[in-house]
């Protein structure tokens, strides 16, 4: 089925002759789900950069946050010099960037440039390895990402003069599902759904979330790799809009400690030859499911929290995981449930698991790999799900916590033979330095709370 605003390389040849585009994007996440990358002239692009593909520094996949080089990594390094890697157009994500002027935008694999092999820790890589495993079972994963955001009056340059301090949301009540409130910011919320519709990103619905200025707007489902690249189109189309119109969002987990967290709850289903193969027969509680929807369940509860880390990435990531605030706190699964950390829904054909674990600030790839690592495991090993909890998971205290710490969570990761296999050695290995360096770069950082709370009274 055509999808609106994806064109092909031949549509892209004629836009440009008749100068509708003239800027292409090319671009690819790093290990925080950011696009990296470069703009093109659209002639240029055309000639070469299609063809050949570009060139970027390899210290991208080993910088930090505020993008200073890190030591300690195998991968890239001083010694090393920083060279290239090799940026590949994948021409199946190419569309219109709608939200911007007479440009396209392009998704790249990384490649090695010696042995044009993939780059193996690159974030669409490692989901790359997971599909190819489903493949070769026989299956094929469709999966949907609802993301979370808080939108502000303040324009960015405005909340960072105010180091984010006493942003003005623009909603002044909780205004879940309310109709009036969501009237209120249409402007923007309207100017997303079209941008996202005439970009590639078909666009099912928007409403409001529970905080204060919270909303969700969620696009349709899709195979796996493509819903990585629709979540990060999302994401970049959000932002950009946001700062066009004098405003700012953020997709944060926990933006404050007295405002409900953004998830990004992932659904997922195996399909094969064409039909849902979840869908069965074997009653578990109300639920009517198939051996591969058992197996994938249980292996995808049993394995979470080794990889954890790519459902939550920071330390603020943890900090969503409060009891009786929507975000789940423990590793149990149930029917149209939303305490649950596994939450299952629909029936037939359209039966799916939904984990409610990843927050809004998760790298859709990652998180998706770690979802059908997990689930493959379970089938493979024929993995038994827990039984079916019925009730109050928060009131649950018996039942095993999500890893509540960035640093707990990296342990688990580091030391885990799953993880390992599933993803090999060497993206652990560079994964969990990562990890590491978010940990010690916040334990170094005087904090507000620090000094209301010590300034004057120690």
């Amino acid at each position: 089925m055509k999808i609106k605003g994806k064109i092909t390389l031949k549509d892209l040849r004629k836009k440009v002759a008749a100068e509708e585009i003239e800027t292409i994007v090319v671009a690819f996440t790093d290990h925080y789900g950011r696009l990296t990358g470069k703009r093109f002239d659209a002639d240029f692009f055309l000639e070469s950069t299609a063809k050949n593909g570009t060139h970027g520094c390899d210290y991208l996949l080993t910088t930090d946050m505020e993008m200073e080089p890190v030591e300690g990594y195998e991968f890239a390094n001083w010694k090393l010099g920083y060279g290239d890697f090799h940026l590949v157009p994948d021409m199946n994500t190419l569309r219109i960037a709608s939200w911007l002027d007479k440009t396209a935008i392009v998704l790249c694999d990384v490649v090695n440039e010696k042995t044009h092999q993939p780059v193996h820790i690159a974030p669409r890589s490692i989901l790359r390895k997971q599909v190819k495993a489903a493949e070769k079972t026989g299956y094929q994963c469709f999966a949907a990402s609802e993301l979370e955001y808080y939108l502000f009056e303040n324009s960015y340059r405005q909340a960072f003069k105010q180091q984010y301090h006493n942003l003005r949301p623009v909603g002044w009540y909780l205004e879940d599902y309310h109709i009036l409130q969501g009237t209120r910011t249409e402007k923007y919320t309207a100017a997303a759904r079209r941008h996202l519709k005439k970009s590639g990103v078909p666009v099912e619905t928007s409403k409001g979330e529970w905080g204060l200025g919270q909303h969700e707007l969620n696009v349709r489902y899709a195979e796996v790799l493509e819903m990585g690249d629709r979540h990060v189109i999302y994401k970049q189309c959000l932002k950009e809009l946001a700062d066009k119109m004098g405003l700012s969002v953020t997709f944060m987990a926990k933006f404050h400690e007295d405002r409900a967290g953004s998830s990004c709850h992932i659904h997922i289903s195996l399909w094969k030859d064409g039909k849902n193969v979840f869908a069965g027969k074997q009653a578990f509680g109300p639920v009517k499911g198939s051996d591969i929807f058992k197996w994938f369940l249980g292996g995808w509860i049993a394995k979470t929290a080794e990889v954890m880390p790519f459902y939550a990435p920071t330390v603020n990531s943890y900090k969503r995981y409060v009891d009786a605030s929507w975000a789940p706190t423990r590793l149990a699964w149930s029917y149209d449930n939303r305490t649950a950390g596994f939450r299952v829904v629909g029936k037939g054909e359209s039966l799916r698991i939904e984990c409610r674990i990843p927050g809004a600030d998760c790298n859709p790839y990652l998180a998706f790999a770690a979802s059908l690592a997990c689930g493959l495991y379970g089938i493979k090993n024929k993995i038994e799900p827990p039984e079916i909890f019925e009730g109050d998971v928060y009131a649950a205290k018996d039942l095993p916590d999500v890893p509540r710490s960035l640093a707990e969570a990296t342990e688990k990761f580091s030391t885990s033979k799953f993880a390992k296999n599933a993803f090999g050695k060497k993206v652990v290995e560079h994964y969990t330095h990562h990890f590491k360096m978010e940990q010690e770069a916040y334990n170094r950082v005087v904090t507000d709370w620090e000094r209301k709370r010590y300034f004057e009274r120690i």
